[in-house]
């Protein structure tokens, strides 16, 4: 079983309140011949998207490979969330790497966000980019380290764009008795990611992609050049990006070791109309402190947008909108009986360490992936850096690619139930408020 074909019907995007309300491409055909390429992009999420789109503009041949739509995995069906920083605290990069390249990675992240407003700009990708993500904190001491950490980007990074919000402030905004106080992070943003997803295809298309839907990677032969082959066609390519993230399973085996797939699950609630206010006050999104993240903001119209709770394995739950439900509730008691008019799954990739997996797989072949929930920005930034690479400008992508991403324990055999045991575990901790 994949996990390609394990929850949804084939080149069909799934029945989200996204999909509803984005303006979908004509499909685009499967590959059913051989062809030659300089490169072959294999995913058509924010990475390979992005990828495809500037190694186009730097002159090569482009072929993009996607067993599915474009935008049909995570990029198209996440939180929306666009946030700073990388994925893992800085103080942690800092631990890690030393202050000269956590400062570095840093720097990259801002230049993620930036590239999402440029190309969104330059492409008039219309996705509903609106500023501002809050962090609210579960307890005293949750929001007491988010002040902290905020007080930390402001000395050492200079960032200045978050306002600390005290438990009254916190409660002005998401008057909610779950939240105790937190940061609002007026640099970071929220979106509608399958419109941009879309708006991204549409640029690579224009600038001289050859896209193919419904055509699966079925095999990777490394060499000088490369040669990937589908159910009907092949690609004779000088380099080759791996960027299925969640879903880049028997290609190579790296990516395999280092980049976990885990579920997660968003409900979107009928239009709250006035109530509305009871959710948030502010035009923003919201992500809290649980290790297994509650997220969520309102859409245009006025409904809840709910993300939170995670499964492990090939297959979703048959109830999405009561798994959903339950933490909504414990967050907004007053909406437990409200209706839910859209609820769906989605598989993203997740690394030991929460940062992402960037790799040189061979002389010709790079991969990225792993971004454990903070793919918007970094997605696809990682696409831009790999097409920089393969044009001689890798400082980027080197960097990106030092972030430590370990093997995962027990291999592929063991590591869905070690991490389902782990998960089970960080769950109990949310519940107690430890």
């Amino acid at each position: 079983m994949k996990l390609l074909y394990s929850n949804d019907a084939p080149r069909s995007y799934p029945q989200s309140w996204y999909a509803a309300t984005a303006q979908p491409l004509a499909p685009f055909p499967a590959l059913d011949t051989p062809i030659r390429a300089d490169l072959c992009v294999i995913g058509g999420g924010f990475t390979g998207l992005s990828a495809a789109l500037h190694a186009a503009e730097a002159g090569l041949t482009v072929a993009l490979l996607d067993a599915q739509r474009v935008g049909f995995g995570a990029s198209g069906r996440n939180g929306g969330q666009l946030g700073s920083g990388q994925r893992p605290y800085q103080d942690d990069l800092e631990k890690w790497l030393g202050p000269d390249e956590a400062r570095a990675l840093w720097f990259l992240a801002e230049d993620a966000k930036t590239l999402v407003q440029d190309l969104c700009a330059r492409h008039d990708i219309d996705c509903d980019l609106k500023p501002g993500v809050a962090w609210i904190g579960c307890s005293t001491s949750d929001s007491d380290h988010l002040h902290h950490y905020a007080d930390h980007l402001h000395d050492r990074y200079g960032y200045d764009q978050i306002e600390p919000l005290s438990p009254e402030a916190c409660a002005r905004i998401c008057p909610s008795p779950a939240y105790h106080g937190g940061i609002l992070d007026h640099g970071a943003a929220h979106l509608h990611p399958l419109k941009l997803a879309l708006g991204l295809a549409r640029a690579a298309r224009d600038a001289g992609v050859a896209i193919y839907e419904g055509t699966e990677a079925m095999s990777l032969t490394p060499g000088s050049p490369a040669v990937v082959k589908t159910p009907k066609g092949q690609v004779t390519a000088d380099h080759v990006i791996l960027a299925g993230n969640g879903y880049l399973t028997g290609l190579h085996r790296e990516p395999a070791r280092r980049v976990m797939p885990i579920n997660n699950f968003i409900a979107v609630t009928e239009p709250l109309g006035d109530a509305a206010a009871q959710v948030l006050t502010r035009d923003i999104a919201v992500a809290d402190s649980k290790f297994v993240v509650n997220y969520f903001r309102l859409t245009p119209d006025m409904r809840l947008l709910f993300g939170g709770g995670e499964s492990y394995g090939y297959t979703f739950p048959v109830d999405i909108a009561a798994k959903v439900r339950k933490p909504m509730a414990q967050i907004f008691p007053h909406l437990a009986k409200t209706r839910i008019d859209y609820a769906w799954g989605g598989t993203l990739g997740i690394t030991m360490k929460r940062a992402p997996f960037l790799s040189r797989l061979g002389p010709n072949i790079l991969t990225a992936g792993g971004y454990s929930g903070h793919g918007v920005g970094t997605a696809t930034h990682a696409g831009q850096l790999m097409a920089l690479a393969l044009t001689g400008q890798a400082a980027g992508f080197d960097t990106m690619a030092r972030m430590p991403a370990p093997p995962f324990p027990g291999g592929p055999a063991l590591r869905t139930p070690l991490l389902t045991l782990a998960m089970t575990w960080f769950s109990l901790r949310d519940r107690l408020g430890i």
